[in-house]
């Protein structure tokens, strides 16, 4: 059964003042969909996630990361929110499971402010990627060929790439990949894989 799948990131410090500076440097690792590049979407919630936003703005083009943090950078408080919509490129199946191709797939980064939703950031992370379903990194209703064995194994390194370019050029101090019925993704991934044999 597909699954939300979550990658939370901690800081050393995550202070009102290193917010932007902090979610900047997550957002210029992340490696943006070729075909719907940069950022669609960004909105600031306050208090917590039952307030009402008090900004909102969507980019049809797609925006650098620069200009994204520069639209809410006037809201800057410890108890809000900061979500930021964009896109990578994963392999995908046709309507009929046969022709693979890369499209785009939207994920969300949310940063929480240390004071947010009762400090929701110190369960959660300071940074948050949300990736939606884990439908590409499985395809569990998928006959499991040498094909999309491959194409889901490269969805996988995507995924790899990612956590570990966060770990490496970002300063986090911790990371975890968990998905909301925080079943083990790693022995999902196993499974599916020994399926092919």
């Amino acid at each position: 059964m597909a699954d939300t799948l979550y990658l939370s990131l901690w800081f050393p410090s995550f202070e009102e003042a290193q917010i932007f500076p902090r979610t900047f440097s997550v957002l210029r690792q992340f490696p943006y969909s070729s075909r719907q590049p940069g950022i669609t979407y960004v909105s600031v919630h306050p208090v917590s996630w039952n307030e009402a936003t008090v900004f909102e703005q969507r980019y049809v083009a797609g925006v650098s990361p620069e200009v994204a943090i520069d639209a809410v950078h006037e809201f800057l408080h410890d108890d809000y929110a900061y979500l930021f919509e964009l896109a990578w490129d994963l392999w995908a199946p046709d309507e009929r499971g046969a022709a693979w191709s890369m499209k785009p797939r939207t994920v969300r980064l949310i940063a929480h402010g240390t004071e947010f939703d009762d400090g929701i950031a110190e369960q959660e992370g300071h940074l948050e990627f949300d990736f939606g379903l884990d439908t590409p990194f499985l395809y569990e209703d998928l006959k499991l060929t040498f094909e999309t064995e491959q194409r889901v194994k490269s969805n996988i390194q995507k995924l790899v790439e990612l956590t570990s370019a966060m770990q490496k050029n970002a300063g986090i101090s911790a990371r975890v990949l968990w998905s909301e019925s925080e079943e083990n993704l790693a022995q999902k991934l196993i499974s599916r894989l020994q399926r092919v044999q």
